[in-house]
């Protein structure tokens, strides 16, 4: 009995080792202001924006996350995410509309799920600005398929 009660300990320390020396998760810290900050690009804009990342995906984490600020008047072109895209708003006042004209008023506080391959934009009202956290999710290498600029009247939804 004594040379199993050793053999145990023995066997239990050398896994408990080898289970401690293999673990090489630890949690990643991104500073504010260390990831990618960028104008928002014309071709795929109207207006000012400003994309400031948060954090990127990773192999487990199917998703990065950023904060977008629209000046008023400003918005996102037509695109879709393949994995979908929660947007909460943290300043402001915003609209976010779909392909069959329905636009919603979103504001402070205010969370939007945008389902996998709907066609959608969003960005500020015309007499505010709107910044809203996004946690995009990430599907075969794709967070965003873009498309054409959202017009003047799809905007004021005329």
């Amino acid at each position: 009995m004594k040379k199993l009660t050793i053999l145990t300990t023995i066997l239990t320390f050398f896994a408990t080792a080898a289970y401690a020396g293999s673990s090489k998760a630890t949690q990643e810290i991104f500073q504010a202001g260390t990831q990618k900050s960028f104008k928002g690009p014309d071709n795929l804009f109207t207006g000012d924006v400003q994309v400031d990342m948060v954090f990127p995906s990773n192999e487990t984490a199917h998703y990065s996350g950023a904060y977008v600020t629209f000046q008023p008047g400003a918005r996102t072109a037509w695109h879709l995410h393949p994995a979908g895209q929660h947007m909460v708003v943290t300043a402001g006042v915003g609209l976010t509309g779909t392909r069959d004209g329905k636009i919603v008023t979103i504001k402070t506080g205010d969370a939007v799920w945008c389902p996998p391959d709907i066609d959608h934009w969003h960005g500020a009202t015309p007499d505010s600005p709107m910044t809203h956290l996004v946690l995009t999710g990430v599907l075969d290498g794709q967070n965003v398929i873009w498309k054409e600029k959202v017009t003047d009247e799809q905007y004021l939804g005329k």
